[in-house]
C-alpha cells in the first residue's frame, strides 16, 4: 500500500491510499489434478498466464511471497 494526494482542480490536497488490484481466482493445478484458490494481483494473474502456474508457484515460494506450496 501506496499513500499520496488526491489534488483537486484548485490544486487543494487531500489524503489517499493506493491499494493493489487483488482478485480471489480459481485455478486449476493440472499436476495435482485439483483446484487452487488465490488471492492474487492484476499483474499476478498475467504472470500466471505467461509462465504457467506450477512455475509461478515454485517462483513465489522460493521468493517467500507464499509459506506453503
Amino acid at each position: 500500500m501506496m499513500v499520496g494526494n488526491n489534488v483537486s482542480h484548485s490544486k487543494r490536497r487531500t489524503k489517499r491510499r493506493f491499494l493493489p488490484n487483488l482478485f480471489d481466482k480459481k485455478f486449476y493445478l493440472a499436476e495435482e489434478e485439483r483446484f487452487v484458490r488465490i488471492r492474487v494481483s492484476a499483474a499476478g494473474i498475467r504472470n500466471i498466464n505467461k509462465m504457467g502456474l506450477n512455475k509461478a508457484l515454485k517462483e513465489a515460494k522460493a521468493k517467500g511471497y507464499i509459506s506453503s506450496y
